[in-house]
């Protein structure tokens, strides 16, 4: 069949704003990323299909709405289960801020009265204020130098499902009927997995371990590594880890109750559901 001219192409949707990734493009796998020569990655609107597949729980909880809806919105992004986690907050504002403006309704409690309100944010400065931490600093221990990098958005979904699934185990382990010994033993495998799931969070958060002979890069050799180091050495490491994910976080919001005029921080939670259904 003869493929005509659509005539209402000129209609279709068109770039809302450009963006410059945090990361500047590292980080990326070959192939994942086509990167204009300016560094500014074009950003459209979502489409009503995106919408419907942000309202679908299956698709939010195992992550392929975010890469879904990443790959509709950000065609520059090839494979969005590659992006690491210092780029992934800004494209998802961004996106956000493309579909539906820069102003967000956010709803708050005061901790102090509970007093609850609703508070808008601009999600401009947000996005602003998005940062790539220094993964060139290298963390130093004796004859070892320990070089970082950011897990990417696959790794990092898999972790938090893995997540959810342990700690749902241990909140159901107190209430069930088993008894304590079995209890006790469900308890101490649960704490297992979620002690091998740090320990691959850190493996997959180090590019290179580098000793006086050698640089190691192979994530086997560096997971036999952790679990046989001195724990000091270990702490070390997840200490770094910790900080640089932190660093990769989207800021709080201060915020001034209306009714008791309490100052606080109000974290911004980047859920996929309640961030884009707010809009709507």
């Amino acid at each position: 069949m003869t493929q005509t001219h659509n005539p209402l192409k000129q209609f279709f949707r068109q770039p809302a704003i450009y963006l410059k990734l945090p990361s500047g493009g590292q980080f990326w796998p070959e192939g994942s990323l086509d990167m204009p020569a300016n560094g500014e990655i074009p950003i459209y609107p979502m489409t009503a299909i995106d919408e419907i597949t942000y309202r679908t729980p299956d698709a939010l909880f195992n992550g392929q709405a975010v890469i879904n809806v990443i790959q509709s919105c950000v065609p520059a992004v090839k494979n969005a289960w590659d992006v690491p986690n210092t780029d992934i907050n800004a494209l998802l504002v961004a996106i956000r801020i493309a579909s539906y403006g820069h102003d967000m309704e956010v709803a708050s409690t005061c901790p102090s009265c509970k007093h609850e309100e609703d508070y808008t944010v601009d999600m401009r400065v947000l996005l602003d204020h998005i940062h790539c931490p220094d993964y060139d600093k290298k963390l130093k221990y004796g004859d070892l130098q320990i070089t970082f990098k950011p897990v990417n958005y696959a790794q990092q979904n898999e972790t938090g499902m893995m997540q959810f699934e342990q700690q749902k185990i241990l909140s159901m382990i107190p209430d069930s009927s088993l008894s304590e010994d079995e209890k006790m033993t469900r308890l101490s495998e649960a704490l297992k997995h979620i002690t091998n799931l740090t320990i691959t969070v850190v493996t997959n958060s180090i590019a290179a371990i580098e000793t006086p002979g050698a640089a190691v890069v192979d994530s086997e050799q560096i997971e036999e590594f952790l679990r046989n180091c001195d724990r000091n050495v270990y702490n070390q490491i997840r200490d770094r880890v910790v900080e640089l994910n932190q660093a990769t976080q989207l800021d709080s919001m201060n915020v001034e109750c209306v009714e008791c005029h309490n100052k606080y921080e109000q974290p911004m939670n980047l859920d996929m559901a309640s961030f884009f259904e707010s809009a709507s």
